[in-house]
């Protein structure tokens, strides 16, 4: 058989793993992944499985566990497992997360967030895209290429990671940090963004600034506000001035990223009292900041503390501006680079698709590898649906998206191309 009948056959192989990915995926979602910050329990669980899944396959499956005291198993897990390659001095990486977001409101949802539903060829839950589709696509690219004779050019790998929805820091950060993992000729793809028809291959990303904002005043009787400093209404008139300051001032545009500017959204607001009838003397709110690399973040806060400043003097409250996630993304990935190019010669050839370079304001775990000099992409085919009510994933992408994997993972060498017919 010529390598390209035996691609043809291999890539078309995938089709056969419908019903096993999607009773895969829906038993996936089933065990609970909410990220500890978000109320959760974490991975664990979910890491055990993949691991059971993986073995099965007949490969070896590393776990690595970096302790974290809040969860009841006290470590969190990341996975990784690699088919040789002629090549096996170098790796090409699928790496997706694990740990989701929590439902948000349950009234906004038309299922059990937690009990998956296929439905009209979707398959509806919380983590269904962010990043389950991944998990699935890439776990299943393992296992079409352990049932082909075609040996990959260089070898490929899955990792996946812990911790991606709260900073990475009991996930890909520590694994990076191990000599025995990654190396600096490694290439990777991170399904952790796209579009609906997959025609965007994510190159940068945009740094992130979360900011946690108290307002302390004096607490009093609705009926009395002489007596009181109320918090509420100062951080709000604070969130305004700096929705409006930070928008003006960091106003360039850039065509590279979608949206093609900074964003500064206010987001979370905790409760400040129980009843109606209490002006609250202490308010907390929050900002998702995210910013075109141009852009400083360290001048981002410089303004921000000029702009407290003010407020505290001029309303008499005391005001407490503190980063909870701030990321410098200043690396972005060549749109030349080998992965870039893998990705668009596979999807040029499975899909007749021109993809596009593009940068995003989402953060996904290509930073930290960009940052270790690792060239990284972020690609997938999704509905962009995660962190909504009703998250969910269409089927036909789970096996499409691993067909485009292992077009990448065996059709192309580091130079040239087997072309697919």
């Amino acid at each position: 058989m010529s390598i390209v009948s035996a691609l043809d056959s291999l890539i078309k192989s995938v089709d056969g793993f419908r019903g096993e990915m999607t009773t895969f995926m829906v038993e996936l979602l089933k065990i609970r992944a909410v990220n500890p910050d978000g109320g959760g329990r974490g991975e664990y669980e979910r890491a055990l499985f993949l691991k059971r899944k993986l073995e099965s396959f007949g490969i070896k499956v590393s776990r690595y566990d970096v302790p974290d005291p809040r969860v009841a198993e006290g470590v969190r897990v990341s996975l990784t497992s690699v088919i040789d390659g002629e090549d096996d001095s170098r790796t090409l990486w699928f790496v997706a997360h694990m740990d989701t977001v929590p439902e948000g409101a349950r009234e906004l949802w038309d299922t059990d967030p937690f009990e998956p539903v296929v439905r009209d060829g979707k398959i509806y839950g919380r983590g269904a895209e962010d990043n389950g589709q991944a998990v699935v696509a890439t776990l299943f690219t393992l296992k079409a290429l352990l049932s082909s004779t075609i040996k990959p050019p260089i070898n490929v790998g899955v990792a996946y990671v812990s911790d991606e929805e709260s900073g990475s820091k009991y996930g890909i950060i520590p694994l990076l940090e191990k000599v025995d993992v990654f190396r600096s000729n490694d290439i990777a793809i991170v399904p952790d963004s796209g579009t609906p028809d997959g025609s965007e291959i994510e190159v940068a990303e945009k740094s992130i600034l979360w900011l946690k904002i108290t307002t302390k005043g004096r607490q009093g009787h609705g009926s009395t506000p002489e007596k009181a400093l109320n918090a509420h209404r100062v951080g709000l008139r604070l969130a305004l001035e700096l929705d409006d300051y930070l928008h003006s001032k960091y106003s360039a545009i850039d065509s590279l990223f979608k949206p093609p500017t900074s964003t500064f959204e206010p987001t979370k607001h905790e409760l400040n009292v129980d009843n109606v009838n209490t002006i609250p003397g202490v308010d907390v709110q929050y900002f998702d900041c995210r910013i075109l690399p141009r852009y400083p973040i360290r001048d981002v806060l410089v303004d921000i503390d000029l702009i407290r400043q003010r407020f505290e003097k001029t309303h008499g409250v005391e005001i407490e501006i503190k980063p909870i996630q701030k990321e410098e993304n200043t690396v972005a990935t060549s749109s030349k680079s080998l992965v870039v190019e893998r990705l668009k010669i596979s999807l040029n050839d499975l899909r007749g698709i021109n993809a596009k370079p593009v940068g995003i304001g989402g953060g996904t775990v290509a930073l930290f590898f960009r940052r270790k000099g690792i060239p990284t992409a972020v690609w997938s085919t999704i509905e962009e649906k995660g962190h909504q009510p009703n998250e969910y994933c269409k089927i036909q992408n789970l096996i499409d998206d691993a067909k485009i994997f292992v077009h990448v993972a065996v059709a192309q060498g580091d130079v040239g191309a087997v072309k697919h017919s």
